[in-house]
C-alpha cells in the first residue's frame, strides 16, 4: 500500500487531533451527563419528599414535652390549659415522675384541654453530684424527656418543642417562628435568661428550658441515642436544660437564639418587660407564680386568660410595641398591643421609649455578688418622681371592626402617678386600630418596626391611635 503524499499525511494530523479530542469531549460529556442525571434524581428524590420546606410547618407537625411531677401538676395545670388545645392538633405529653392523686386529665371535660400524661423511667442508675444548695435529682430525669418523648414515635414530626409546667405558649406564634427554618436540618432554638449572672454561671449559648425551647427532629433522633452518655459524663451540672445544651453542644450544634422565648428569671411588676418586647412574636412567658398578675386587680391566672383575650383576635401582634407621636402636646404614645399603652408627658426619643423600664427584681434573694442586679436586657431606672413617670392604660377588651375590616383594643388607665394636674389628667380611655398582622417568612427574617399615628377626632377622655406599616423612607420620630 502506497503511502499517501507527504502534503497529504500533513493535512491529516490535524483531522487526526480533532478526532481525538472532540472523542475525548464527547466522554467527557457523556460523564457529566450521568453524574448530571444521578444528581438531577437526587434533587427530584428531595423535592417530591413529603417534608420538603416549601411546604407549610403546622401545629400538626410540633410534638410537646412537658416537665412536670404528680406534686406540681394539678396546681399548675390550668397554665397550660390557656393554650394547649387537641382539636387544633397538638400532640405531646406531660411528663411526670408518678401519677397525682387526682388525675385531673382522667376527667372527660378536660381530655381537650390537658395532654396526656407519661411516667417517667426510672433514672435511679445515674449520678447526681451537684454540691451546691438548691440541686435537685429530677433534674435527670427532666433532662431524659428529650429521649423519651422521641421513643414514643410520633409520626411526621419537625420539631419537638420543650418547657415546664408554668411555661406558657402561645403555639401559633411558635409554629410561625419555626417555620423559618428547614426542619430537615439539625437546629436548636431558643433563647436565654434575662439575669447576667445567670447567664455568665449556666453559659451564654443554653436555650433556658422554662422559657422553652424547640429542637428539629433529625438533631431530636441523633441526641436521643447518645444522651444516656451524656448524662453520665455531666452528672456535675446543676439542671436538666444544662444536660441538654451540653450534649447538643458535643454534637457540634450551637443555639440558633429568638428573643421571643421568655425565661423570666425575674421577681416582682414584670410590666417593664412586657411593655417593652422585642420585634418578634411572643412566644412563651414563664415563672407566672414568682412575678406579679400582669394586670392589676387580677389573680395571676384571670390576668393571663385576659391576655389571651388578645390572642385570639391577634396572636403575632400580642406585645408588640409601636410608638408614635402626639405634636399638639408633645407627648409619645408607646403601644404594646394587647397589654398596655404608656403616654410620656414629654418627647422621648425612640432609643430611650425602646429601653425596659426596670419595674422587676433581680431573682436571687438575700446578698448578692456585684453581677447579681445586672440584665441582659437595655433597661432604664423607674423615675423617683411619679409626675414625671408616664400615664399607664391597661386593656380593657378587643373586638372587630365592620366585617372584620379591622381590629379595635380599648386600654383603660389604670392609676394617677402624680399627685398634681396632668396634662393627661383627662385621658380615661385610648382606642388602637390595626389590622391583623400575618407575617410572611421575608418579615419574619427581616422585621420592621409598625408605625402609628394619632388621631386628630381625639376628645376630652378619649385619644385615637392607627396602627400601620411604616412608608419605606419614614422615620419614628417627633416631627
Amino acid at each position: 500500500m502506497k503511502k499517501p503524499p507527504i502534503q497529504n499525511r500533513t493535512r491529516l494530523k490535524p483531522m487526526i487531533k480533532f478526532i481525538l479530542v472532540s472523542t475525548s469531549f464527547c466522554a467527557i460529556t457523556l460523564s457529566f451527563s450521568v453524574l448530571l442525571l444521578a444528581a438531577t434524581k437526587i434533587v427530584n428524590k428531595v423535592d417530591q419528599s413529603p417534608l420538603h420546606f416549601s411546604d407549610p410547618t403546622t401545629l400538626n407537625h410540633l410534638v410537646f414535652a412537658i416537665a412536670s411531677s404528680g406534686k406540681s401538676w394539678p396546681r399548675r395545670n390550668e397554665y397550660t390549659k390557656l393554650w394547649w388545645n387537641h382539636n387544633n392538633g397538638m400532640r405531646g405529653c406531660v411528663f411526670v415522675d408518678n401519677l397525682p392523686d387526682n388525675d385531673t386529665n382522667s376527667n372527660s371535660n378536660s381530655s381537650s384541654l390537658l395532654p396526656p400524661l407519661c411516667v417517667s423511667e426510672d433514672t435511679s442508675k445515674f449520678r447526681y453530684t451537684y454540691h451546691r444548695p438548691g440541686g435537685l435529682r429530677s433534674a435527670i430525669r427532666v433532662a431524659r424527656v428529650v429521649k423519651e418523648i422521641v421513643a414514643l414515635n410520633h409520626s411526621d414530626v419537625r420539631w419537638y418543642v420543650f418547657g415546664d409546667d408554668d411555661t406558657v405558649f402561645l403555639s401559633e406564634n411558635l409554629v410561625k417562628i419555626l417555620s423559618k427554618y428547614d426542619h430537615r436540618l439539625w437546629y436548636y432554638v431558643g433563647a436565654n435568661t434575662e439575669m447576667y449572672e445567670q447567664a455568665q454561671y449556666f453559659g451564654f449559648g443554653m436555650a433556658f428550658g422554662g422559657g422553652g425551647f424547640a429542637i428539629s427532629a433529625p438533631l431530636a433522633k441523633v441526641l436521643a441515642k447518645v444522651f444516656d452518655s451524656c448524662i453520665e459524663r455531666y452528672h456535675h451540672l446543676y439542671g436538666s436544660d444544662s444536660r441538654v445544651y451540653s450534649c447538643i453542644s458535643e454534637l457540634g450544634i450551637s443555639l440558633t437564639h429568638e428573643p421571643g422565648f421568655h425565661q423570666v428569671d425575674l421577681r416582682g411588676n414584670i410590666f417593664g418587660l412586657l411593655a417593652a418586647h422585642p420585634l418578634t412574636p411572643l412566644i412563651s412567658l414563664h415563672h407566672p407564680e414568682t412575678t406579679d398578675p400582669i394586670f392589676p386587680n387580677m389573680t395571676q391566672i384571670r390576668a393571663y386568660q385576659h391576655l389571651f383575650e388578645a390572642v385570639e383576635f391577634d396572636s403575632q401582634r400580642v406585645l408588640q410595641q409601636t410608638v408614635c407621636y402626639d405634636n399638639r402636646y408633645s407627648w409619645t404614645v408607646s403601644v404594646s398591643w394587647g397589654y398596655t399603652v404608656q403616654v410620656f408627658h414629654n418627647n422621648m426619643p425612640l432609643p430611650e421609649a425602646l429601653k425596659v423600664l426596670k419595674t422587676f427584681r433581680q431573682w436571687k434573694k438575700g446578698k448578692s455578688s456585684a453581677i447579681a442586679g445586672l440584665f441582659n436586657l437595655n433597661t432604664r431606672e423607674v423615675d423617683p418622681d411619679p409626675c414625671k413617670r408616664p400615664s399607664v392604660f391597661y386593656l380593657d377588651k378587643v373586638s372587630y371592626g365592620n366585617n372584620k375590616d379591622f381590629i379595635i383594643s380599648s386600654y383603660k388607665k389604670s392609676f394617677q402617678n402624680c399627685s398634681h394636674d396632668m396634662p393627661t389628667m383627662k385621658l380615661e380611655v385610648i382606642k388602637v386600630v390595626t389590622n391583623k398582622l400575618d407575617l410572611d417568612i421575608k418579615q419574619l427574617q427581616s422585621p420592621r418596626r409598625h408605625c402609628c399615628d394619632v388621631l386628630p377626632s381625639r376628645t376630652g377622655d378619649m385619644m385615637e391611635v392607627a396602627i400601620r406599616e411604616c412608608k419605606d423612607e419614614e422615620l419614628i420620630y417627633m416631627h
